[in-house]
């Protein structure tokens, strides 16, 4: 049996192919490297009925994760599910690879995640090329559910935003400049934090000040990421997360400007990236 996780930092997809029957799919928290440890995932892991049942038969385990980009976050994640799945081969890879697969597959192209975080490389058809970006959400993720839900924040803080959109704001969220900074500075997963304030963007998305910060967002995305590639625009550049799938039409528009080639955009990459894993294995078993 072989188990496929696709996880971010907010949250964690995961299908388990079950013989003779439908697949079997499952979520947990985010299970970001940078933000939790090997015992947070092994307990995260533990708490998953889902699995228990088959914790034996499970012998390949495919993880694809944001913050799985170096060989000791990488190796955080393969010790913890080691861990739980002792029998099985444990593979730890970066969440861009697993978007590669599910938008571009055997072919070349850009893929960019749009989530909680953000982030950029180039995929020639087998591998990933270095990337320059993905950086973190103090220095970067522009586009992000982090970097969307600190421009929020900090135009309610400094008075910048609407007064109909301040007095929205600050019904919905009952927040301070205290409890902001208790949860940015000293709480756990601040990104994840930051990004929840993403919905409000939503659920305002009309209003010509979410238009223009939208708006804003992605081209920034676009310029300070996309077009750093060499000939970006002989290439579709494919996209994954909520932020890309919830404002899609604002991305294409951006994206149109700049002369990007749009290719997939999807929300959760977990079925392609779980089919192609699936398709690939079973073909080399075969040889």
């Amino acid at each position: 049996m072989i188990l496929v996780a696709d996880s971010g930092s907010s949250s964690s997809d995961w299908m388990l192919n079950v013989p003779d029957s439908e697949p079997l799919f499952f979520k947990t928290k985010g299970l970001n490297p940078f933000f939790v440890s090997e015992k947070e995932i092994e307990n995260v892991m533990k708490d998953v009925p889902e699995i228990i049942p088959y914790i034996d038969e499970i012998k390949e385990v495919y993880f694809f994760g944001a913050g799985s980009i170096t060989p000791d976050r990488r190796e955080i994640v393969s010790n913890a599910l080691t861990s739980l799945f002792p029998r099985a081969f444990i593979s730890v890879e970066s969440d861009l690879l697993g978007a590669a697969y599910a938008t571009c597959g055997d072919s070349e192209g850009l893929i960019a995640t749009l989530g909680t975080g953000s982030d950029i490389s180039f995929y020639d058809g087998e591998h990933l090329k270095a990337s320059l970006h993905g950086i973190g959400y103090v220095l970067g993720d522009e586009g992000s559910g982090a970097w969307f839900g600190k421009r929020l924040i900090t135009s309610f803080l400094y008075g910048m935003m609407p007064k109909d959109l301040e007095k929205k704001f600050a019904d919905k969220y009952r927040i301070t400049k205290e409890l902001i900074i208790k949860n940015v500075y000293q709480k756990d997963k601040p990104n994840s934090y930051l990004a929840s304030f993403a919905v409000f963007l939503d659920e305002n998305r009309s209003h010509s000040f979410i238009d223009k910060l939208l708006t804003d967002g992605f081209d920034e995305f676009v310029r300070t990421n996309i077009m750093t590639y060499p000939k970006f625009w002989e290439y579709k550049c494919n996209f994954v997360g909520r932020i890309a799938y919830t404002f899609d039409l604002h991305l294409q528009e951006v994206c149109k400007l700049h002369g990007v080639k749009v290719g997939k955009i999807l929300r959760s990459p977990i079925e392609e990236i779980f089919h192609y894993v699936i398709k690939r294995e079973t073909s080399n078993n075969l040889v």
